[in-house]
């Protein structure tokens, strides 16, 4: 790994050293190393970013004040930014961002676990466009190719009789029509959902949802949220079974025996990158199928290969569900989502008329199409299980340098790490990770944040992340801790 050498300028701050004042890091950790025979005494080394051969084209529209101000005018109020100086972002290419002033930034957000195959991949550029020439949109009432060649391509990504696709435009939506099919099927209404979770946000989804951050105050009826086998937290570690069995309480106590459905992510995203205890999942299908219910799939944030050791995050529990959600990565940032499932239970939607206006248009599916070849030809999944397997061990490295790391975990290009207080009461570090995130943006990695306490870094990049990258975003981590 390169690294740079700056004099050592540390500045008292309000609640935290400023790293560096006022030249920015981001910009320091671009430029080429110094000769290191003019090293002195009080100089010392900061991580030097990978070199990229790209430079975005100048930029000449409105400076971020100017759209701070606009946003504020005229978007909800309910839209929020990161950092306290916003990035005013205006080009993308692979694993990098750039700024309205050309600074280059590594991406380990990935637009939230979204961007699979790189931003602006030229692959996936060409064949929305070239679809886009040719037809936009029309509607699923007539014939066209895309929607065919992209829902058997999909189809052959999953195993058993997970062979029928409806498409949709988002997660939100994938996982409202999961539900309300699982209902259909049962002839039940009743849920089962977990704490923690995150599913959405109309009204269904809301209500599966297990956070109350994420729950306004309106009717939210037919949904029993299981406790969450959270190996970190949790009152059983890592004994998956052990939690299965508040599911079978929560049916026998709660509900007339019957339910329509189970619905969870492999690993929680939003919740904070916690991956389900083993052996639970296998188990509360099985009590879950015996009292008649479906069992969803919520594969939004960690299906298309980011998992790196499977394709879908499910497949590393051993489990089939009956019906898969899917968004986010499905379209590498195009607004799509789907819903798979069997044809036996795909046939409930045929008793109404069911419909979705924008769900499965041309461009969105040719799209979609271009990011499962991208996967395949460039081998994403098996780059996602090295580099995140390289990433994980030397993030790993620094739980044992920094007191603050509670927990490094994940899999894959989805990890999670947990700042706390203190290690044995698991006090959360919220106003440090804010810190944190907003130092390391200045040195030029964003990184996203979740957990219900806001203190879960969350490290989801696109899939052609490099070990170069890993080593950087690692290194800049350590250089921001070590000035705390």
């Amino acid at each position: 790994m390169q690294r740079i050498i700056i004099k050592k300028v540390v500045l008292s701050g309000r609640n935290f050293p400023t790293i560096l004042t006022p030249r920015s890091l981001s910009t320091l950790a671009q430029q080429s190393p110094p000769n290191t025979s003019s090293l002195q005494e009080n100089d010392e080394f900061v991580p030097h970013m990978p070199p990229f051969d790209y430079t975005p084209p100048p930029y000449t529209g409105p400076s971020a004040e100017e759209i701070l101000k606009k946003r504020q005018q005229y978007l909800s109020p309910a839209i929020f930014h990161f950092y306290k100086n916003p990035l005013n972002l205006v080009d993308g290419k692979m694993q990098y961002l750039f700024d309205d002033k050309g600074r280059r930034y590594l991406d380990a957000f990935g637009g939230i676990a979204t961007v699979c195959c790189g931003h602006c991949h030229p692959e996936v550029v060409d064949a929305i466009v070239n679809q886009t020439k040719r037809l936009q949109h029309s509607t699923v009432l007539y014939l066209n190719h895309a929607i065919a060649d992209f829902a058997e391509a999909l189809a052959s990504k999953l195993p058993g009789d997970l062979k029928v696709v409806f498409f949709t435009n988002s997660g939100t939506e994938a996982n409202e029509l999961s539900m309300l099919m699982a209902r259909l099927y049962a002839g039940c209404h009743d849920i089962v959902s977990l704490r923690n979770s995150y599913h959405g946000n109309a009204a269904g989804t809301m209500g599966a949802t297990g956070q109350s951050n994420y729950k306004f105050n309106v009717v939210q009826t037919g949904v029993h949220h299981a406790m969450n086998p959270d190996q970190y937290r949790g009152i059983f570690g890592s004994d998956g079974p052990k939690y299965a069995k508040d599911v079978e309480d929560l049916i026998t106590y709660g509900t007339s025996g019957s339910v329509a459905g189970f619905i969870s992510e492999a690993i929680q995203g939003v919740g904070g990158i916690l991956e389900l205890a083993p052996g639970y999942l296998s188990a509360v299908y099985n009590t879950i199928r015996k009292a008649g219910g479906l069992c969803i799939a919520d594969e939004v944030q960690s299906g298309f290969a980011r998992t790196g050791s499977h394709f879908w995050g499910f497949e590393g529990h051993g489990v089939v569900p009956d019906i898969v959600t899917m968004a986010k990565g499905i379209g590498n940032g195009i607004p799509i989502g789907a819903v798979v499932t069997t044809p036996e239970i795909a046939n409930v939607l045929t008793r109404r008329n069911y419909f979705n206006t924008f769900g499965g248009n041309p461009m969105c599916t040719a799209g979609g199409l271009a990011v499962l070849r991208v996967i395949e030809k460039e081998k994403l999944q098996q780059n996602a299980f090295t580099v995140g397997t390289y990433l994980k061990e030397r993030l790993t490295s620094l739980k044992e340098k920094y007191e603050i790391i509670g927990d490094v975990r994940g899999r894959g290009l989805m990890l999670g790490i947990e700042l706390v207080q203190d290690r044995e009461l698991k006090t959360p570090a919220k106003v440090e990770t804010l810190y944190i995130m907003d130092q390391m943006k200045e040195m030029g990695v964003l990184i996203g944040k979740g957990g219900f306490y806001g203190n879960v870094f969350r490290i989801t990049p696109p899939l052609c992340f490099k070990k170069e990258d890993a080593d950087f975003l690692v290194d800049v981590m350590d250089y921001v801790m070590s000035k705390m």
